[in-house]
């Protein structure tokens, strides 16, 4: 770990030190007689750790003609509030380098520092005396943790505890730079025509197919064009029967009509899926900087939606597309046979269906449950997040 060291002639060293070093190692090392801490002389026997000095602590040297008055000027009492408070700011103001240490690190410390009452001053010390004192309890009962009996199931109690205590401090960093991590994430869904029906198209990447349900396709007059020799079964999270294929239909982005093909499936809970072929095909950007589908090399540009103007129904396609989506035509067949497709861009058959099972999948689910949860909602979490096991549990704790 790194301490700082304020010297005799009041200049800042930093040093790189054990955790566990003794105090007489680190007088020989920096050549002095005294040293204190929180105001208080440091005895050689004693170590760093013992003392309660963590990283970017302060420690100062004392020459040994001053070391008498030092120490009393600038020891603390027992609640942590200085026993001479005027000695101790005048010190502490003296310094540039430190009271710029603690602009960065304490401001409201260094604030306090250049006040002309001594109050707020002693009030702040004792506060974060305060607060010393509470994290070396909390650290001496984690320690304690490490050598209980495991069997006993109060101390299991309290690892459980424990082990929610630091997933919460080591989410906080996450949640202060990374939001979104913690969020929903709305689905991308653009306005389009299909057949002269608007429709919200659910416009996804990891879709080989575009897809069209049953009731949509007749609702849009295109039934009528089914080609029915295209017949098979859908195979992903589950599974769903392909009716056939349209070959052809306009649809309108924007104010431009363009062709598209389509697979329709027999699907209550999808309506239009607008997949990768037709991407690909109709020359497609997903520009996520301006939120906006640009089409036909960029002749065409549709805002995607934002989640209040997308009905609540719509949400749950995010997950049907999964099963939905295909990767490509099976060959034409007899009326009643069915073919399997695979899905969602895997040429073998898998599908990201795959990461809601098996041994991995559970390992997250077990993970999960021993942090207290019902392993229903474990698995309905990570669902939810496609298996990402930190959003899940963020989730759970957040519930």
């Amino acid at each position: 770990m790194k301490i700082t060291v304020m010297t005799a002639d009041e200049h800042i060293l930093t040093l790189e030190v054990d955790r566990d070093e003794s105090v007489e190692n680190l007088k020989a090392l920096l050549e002095v007689e005294q040293l204190l801490y929180s105001g208080k002389e440091m005895r050689n026997a004693e170590k760093l750790s013992a003392l309660g000095i963590n990283d970017g602590d302060l420690v100062m040297m004392v020459s040994h003609a001053a070391s008498s008055a030092s120490t009393n000027d600038l020891s603390f009492n027992p609640d942590g509030s200085a026993v001479n408070p005027a000695a101790f700011q005048q010190h502490i103001r003296r310094d540039p380098n430190m009271m710029a240490q603690l602009f960065q690190t304490d401001p409201e410390l260094a604030q306090a520092l250049l006040e002309n009452g001594l109050d707020r001053l002693q009030d702040l010390l004792r506060e974060r005396h305060r607060q010393r004192s509470h994290l070396r309890r909390q650290q001496d009962e984690e320690l304690a943790l490490l050598y209980a009996d495991p069997f006993d199931v109060e101390a299991q109690k309290k690892i459980e505890a424990a082990i929610r205590q630091v997933l919460t401090r080591t989410g906080q960093p996450h949640l202060k730079h990374n939001p979104e991590g913690f969020a929903r994430v709305v689905m991308l869904y653009v306005d389009m025509e299909v057949n002269g029906v608007p429709l919200k198209a659910f416009v996804d990447s990891g879709a080989q197919s575009t897809i069209i349900s049953k009731s949509c396709a007749e609702r849009c007059g295109l039934l009528r064009l089914l080609d029915q020799r295209y017949k098979g079964i859908a195979h992903g999270v589950g599974q769903s029967e392909i009716l056939g294929r349209i070959h052809v239909a306009p649809i309108k982005i924007g104010n431009i009509f363009y062709p598209c093909s389509f697979l329709v499936l027999d699907s209550p809970n999808m309506e239009f899926l607008f997949g990768l072929d037709m991407l690909r095909k109709h020359q497609c950007i997903i520009d996520l900087k301006e939120n906006v589908l640009r089409v036909g090399g960029g002749e065409v540009s549709v805002p995607f939606l934002q989640e209040k103007d997308i009905p609540s129904r719509f949400l749950d396609e995010e997950r049907y597309s999964k099963k939905a989506s295909s990767s490509g035509d099976p060959a034409p067949s007899g009326p009643k046979e069915s073919t399997d497709i695979p899905t969602r861009g895997h040429s073998s058959g898998s599908s990201r269906g795959d990461s809601m099972q098996g041994p991995d999948f559970e390992a997250k689910v077990a993970k999960l449950v021993e942090l207290g949860f019902a392993r229903d909602a474990v698995i309905q979490a990570l669902k939810f997040f496609d298996g990402n096991e930190e959003q899940a549990a963020g989730y759970l704790f957040g519930g």
